[in-house]
């Protein structure tokens, strides 16, 4: 038996385009999708046609910028990782004064 939902069609979508071997063929196929003219529901029927067309361009939004997002996080990560191997090149001295 077939378990087909459309948490599944997500799951797959969103694990295939953070997997550097197909992501950029899933951002091409999604933008081939969404400018030809046959879909799943064709664009020239009026506003159903662009639903399906408006659902996928959102997801390929969300999921790059998420993507994003999580790449320069880990980047971010790297750097202060790297700048602290040896924290005390960067300690700075300061010289306190209380103010009565």
């Amino acid at each position: 038996m077939n378990n087909f939902s459309i948490q599944s069609l997500y799951n797959w979508y969103r694990n295939t385009i953070r997997n550097p071997k197909y992501r950029w063929w899933l951002i091409l196929g999604t933008l081939f999708y969404i400018l030809t003219p046959i879909d799943i529901a064709p664009d020239f029927i009026p506003i159903i046609g662009q639903i399906d067309d408006v659902m996928i361009l959102t997801l390929l939004v969300s999921e790059v910028s998420q993507w994003l997002i999580d790449s320069a996080k880990a980047r971010k990560g790297e750097t202060v990782a790297s700048e602290s191997v040896n924290p005390t090149e960067q300690t700075v001295d300061v010289e306190s004064a209380s103010v009565q």
